[in-house]
């Protein structure tokens, strides 16, 4: 560190409804800027696969690109993807997100991610070759059903006809055919970006951990992982592989099950979406030789400590030594405690949602100033009173 220009690192995830990536550390760089003029700071907006992070992988180049198509429950929706070249990034949020239906009843086991199909398919049309998922925020637990069927596969019961949309109707599955299936999906490169490590199905699967927020009560939950579970095992069954290398796979349980049975047929990769950023922003050079590290999203819990953002900066952190606190619109204390990382709600006190999400950027920008003060060294620094 030298007195005359501490370095801060700002890595920092989406505030959902209020600040994307980058305003986000833009809001905590001007926190830090206002307490140490004279510090460099770096911004490294960071995203895990979840919503926003399309908007923090635009920010770093590519062609935007809006399909027209359906959202969760069928309604007309418009969804933004980016395309570089023949490569195609889509974000499965905004096709088939939560926050899309959230408007009207939740329909957790109807919900379907035949949408998102729609723009995967007209990636292929405009010639990409290469497609990467971006699996959060999930409004569905149909295991990518509604998505194979738009490519072209059969999902059908025991009269042959097709099954219901989203994973209610898996129950009633009996056969898989995927011999219909575009030949340009078969060929392509599939990676599959995934916001948690849970596998399909069980204590940790898509239904039993994220179905409640998707409107699941006890016994949609257990139905749908029931569902989940045969829809993996007739899916092993017709393309030749083993229940487990589907079910267990971690990350196969993302975004209501999508890179499960979709991931055995292509051969795609599955990857965890925290570290994947992490890598495409450069993190562990910034971080390497930084002074203080911020990190955080909108809130901070149980679920952080999975590979999302918050947990890869802070490994980064633990390997170079560095200083690290994470912000956050709300956080649990039990959650810090396990990571071993300290960490401050942006909140000045009791306040509404809607007024923490309309006064993010300020609130945020004078915790890091709080913590830019203490960390960096007022006395040594020549910091300034920002109050």
């Amino acid at each position: 560190m030298t007195a005359a220009q501490p370095r801060a690192v700002v890595a920092f995830d989406a505030f959902k409804g209020s600040l994307t990536a980058l305003e986000a550390c833009e809001a905590a760089a001007r926190g830090i800027r206002s307490v140490v003029p004279g510090a460099e700071v770096v911004l490294v907006p960071m995203a895990d696969g979840g919503e926003g992070s399309l908007d923090a992988l635009l920010a770093r180049g590519g062609d935007e690109v809006v399909t027209e198509t359906v959202d969760a429950i069928g309604r007309p929706a418009s969804a933004r993807w980016a395309l570089d070249g023949r490569s195609a990034v889509i974000e499965l949020a905004q096709a088939a997100g939560l926050p899309q239906v959230e408007d009207a009843p939740l329909q957790p086991l109807a919900a379907s991610t035949a949408g998102l199909g729609r723009v995967v398919l007209d990636a292929l049309d405009r010639g990409a070759s290469e497609l990467t998922l971006l699996l959060g925020g999930s409004a569905t637990s149909d295991g990518g059903a509604g998505l194979l069927t738009a490519l072209g596969a059969r999902l059908t019961d025991a009269s042959g006809r097709p099954v219901q949309p989203g994973g209610g109707g898996l129950a009633a599955l009996e056969h898989l055919d995927v011999s219909g299936v575009d030949p340009r999906a078969l060929a392509a490169r599939w990676r599959f970006v995934t916001d948690v490590d849970a596998p399909l199905t069980g204590p940790r699967g898509a239904a039993a951990v994220f179905g409640p927020q998707k409107g699941a009560g006890p016994d949609d939950v257990r139905a749908l992982d029931a569902a989940l579970e045969r829809f993996a095992r007739i899916g092993a069954e017709a393309l030749g592989v083993d229940a487990a290398s589907i079910i267990d796979v971690p990350g196969s349980g993302a975004a209501g099950g999508v890179a499960s049975v979709l991931r055995a047929l292509t051969g795609g990769d599955v990857v965890a979406g925290g570290a994947w950023f992490a890598e495409l922003a450069g993190l562990e050079a910034a971080v390497a030789d930084a002074d203080l590290v911020l990190t955080g999203e909108g809130r901070f819990d149980g679920q952080s400590a999975g590979g999302k953002v918050v947990s890869v900066v802070h490994a980064a952190a633990e390997r170079h030594g560095v200083p690290l606190c994470v912000l956050a619109g709300s956080v649990d204390a039990d959650a810090a405690a396990a990571m071993g990382v300290p960490a401050l709600s942006i909140a000045a006190g009791p306040a509404t949602l809607d007024a923490l999400q309309r006064d993010a950027g300020d609130l945020l920008a004078a915790a890091a100033a709080s913590v830019a003060r203490l960390a960096l060294g007022a006395a040594r620094l020549g910091v300034t009173d920002a109050r």
